[in-house]
């Protein structure tokens, strides 16, 4: 059932007289640069802010052999993170409630050039409603959200009713491996929910990510001796062209797909980075792409990676040059299936009530064509997998915000859904208040 109409309006009050405190912790976290492999610093910062609430603390480090034999692992390279993942747990006097998972990302994309942002990425900063800095908005915001959603509860002298484990992840910009390992360390709820930032709607539908690198073998020669030498930037080029008629054959194949059939584009390939050559007088000898793309629920990672392997090689045996010189096909990142949330679960129902409680406005969902670490929780656990978060603007690119409305909008939701969910309880001891 709802709240009670009064201690929902003591939870939203509550969540605001704390909100210039999670503003300020939202900033602190910023300041981290948790670029990829980067993130021990603040991952330590976390574990403290988790400890000094009184959660019962683990950290522990991927597990690299488990998660290569899981089907929803993807590859470990020498970039991959080995940074730690931080896990509290709050637990009640008596477990009256339903559990839940709060997860969040630490793990940020790089910044590109410092000079395109108008003030530097790592230095947060507020300008009318928007909160400034690289990950502010995907996600440290939502990060913050989940441990203040709870800091709200406990504001009002009370506490969830059941299991609450608060997760902070590395390694969801390229792998999701993070998620995956705390899923094989054991931890379990009835339901998740991850305050990433989705316009303050629920992820109905999410695509499944594979990253993979090409890499094409020249010939090198002087320039002036270019007729008998073979560019493999320009090969490169040759096998990038083809690659965007698969991408359309596999964006013919939304007919019939609920949530994707009527969008324009949801397949997306990315040609996200490109190395080449040694010298601008020498005809190139080696080039590497670096290449993303989305796949439909219900297409296995594998299933896709073949698809991609058999539509190079076809491509390259057509090609006079790729024919005796096939190029190199890597998986090196993301090899994650998507999937779809089922209307008409308990949780979606409670988020409805808190999200009109907190918004005035009924919850809307949507499908989102990128990564989400719901997935694991979805495709393996097999529960309520509930992505939602505030507004925001430029994730991934320059420049980017979070408004901060929003975000007190989306926190006074989601500790109304962990009253309502979980349940409540007196805290016990001197922090206990009316």
């Amino acid at each position: 059932m709802p709240l009670d109409p009064a201690l929902r309006d003591r939870i939203i009050a509550a969540v605001d007289a704390g909100f210039a405190e999670q503003i300020a912790y939202t900033q602190d976290l910023i300041r981290f640069p948790s670029l990829r492999g980067e993130e021990q610093a603040i991952q330590d910062f976390v574990f403290r802010a988790m400890r000094d609430r009184g959660l019962a603390m683990d950290r522990f480090a991927m597990d690299e052999a488990a998660i290569t034999a899981h089907p929803g692992g993807a590859p470990f390279s020498e970039e991959h993170s080995r940074a730690p993942i931080v896990v509290g747990i709050h637990r009640p006097r008596n477990e009256t409630g339903r559990s839940l998972i709060l997860q969040a990302h630490v793990d940020v994309v790089p910044t590109g050039p410092a000079d395109m942002w108008s003030r530097p990425p790592f230095e947060p900063a507020i300008q009318g409603d928007w909160l400034y800095g690289r990950g502010g908005a995907d996600m440290k915001a939502g990060h913050a959200a989940n441990l203040f959603c709870l800091d709200a509860l406990r504001r009002i002298g009370l506490q969830p009713a059941a299991t609450v484990t608060v997760q902070s992840v590395v390694e969801e910009e390229s792998t999701g491996n993070g998620a995956l390992m705390t899923h094989l360390r054991g931890y379990k709820a009835d339901a998740v929910l991850i305050p990433e930032p989705e316009e303050e709607m629920l992820v109905r539908a999410n695509t499944g990510v594979l990253w993979f690198q090409v890499e094409v073998r020249g010939v090198p020669v002087h320039v002036r001796e270019m007729g008998a030498g073979a560019n493999a930037i320009d090969a490169a080029y040759r096998i990038v062209g083809d690659l965007r008629g698969l991408e359309e054959e596999w964006n013919a194949r939304k007919a019939g797909r609920p949530h994707f059939e009527n969008e324009e584009h949801p397949i997306n390939l990315n040609i996200g980075k490109i190395e080449g050559g040694d010298w601008a007088s020498s005809v190139p000898c080696w080039c590497r792409i670096d290449c993303r793309v989305s796949i439909y629920p219900g297409t296995s990672a594998d299933e896709a990676a073949r698809e991609i392997r058999e539509h190079i090689g076809a491509f390259a045996r057509s090609d006079r040059f790729l024919a005796n010189n096939p190029p190199s096909v890597t998986f090196n990142g993301f090899h994650a299936e998507g999937y779809v949330l089922e209307p008409g679960s308990d949780a979606e129902t409670v988020l409805g009530h808190a999200h009109e409680a907190a918004t005035g406005s009924a919850l809307k969902s949507f499908m989102t064509a990128g990564y989400l670490d719901t997935r694991v929780y979805a495709l393996y656990d097999r529960i309520p997998a509930l992505c939602y978060g505030p507004k925001s603007e430029n994730i991934h690119g320059v420049d980017e915000r979070v408004s901060l409305a929003s975000l007190k909008r989306i926190t006074a939701t989601m500790a109304l859904f962990v009253a309502e969910w979980c349940g409540v309880e007196p805290v016990a001891g001197p922090e206990a208040s009316s």
